[in-house]
């Protein structure tokens, strides 16, 4: 099994930054590939950032260049760094692992339970 926690969401001023956490444990066998999601009230889950076992990422057009996904294998912990943040990017924020690469689709067999993020302009 696999447990993911994630922290860092808080209230922002549009501009501002934000660096969120997920703290992964139990079979790290089945986390090769992690991911960060994002879902808004009424809005379908969406895939922000995606990174694979070696390093390779991908992100959402909405988020190029402006965020970074980044993992930590010796502490187990994936973080998402937040910049130039937009009243678009609220949303509650939800890691997610597998061992199949799903990438930006949200098919991942590990959720955390989401921390949230709120921008303001």
């Amino acid at each position: 099994q696999v447990q993911l926690v994630e922290s860092g969401g808080a209230s922002v001023q549009a501009g501002g930054s934000l660096r969120l956490s997920c703290a992964a444990s139990g079979d790290t066998s089945r986390m090769t590939y992690m991911g960060w999601f994002r879902q808004a009230p009424g809005k379908e889950r969406e895939g922000v950032a995606a990174i694979r076992l070696f390093g390779s990422t991908e992100y959402a057009d909405s988020v190029k260049g402006r965020f970074t996904i980044s993992k930590d294998n010796a502490k187990n912990t994936l973080y998402l760094q937040m910049n130039s943040l937009e009243p678009e990017d609220t949303a509650m924020y939800f890691c997610a692992a597998d061992r199949v690469a799903w990438s930006l689709f949200p098919r991942y067999n590990y959720w955390g339970q989401g921390t949230q993020v709120t921008v303001s302009s």
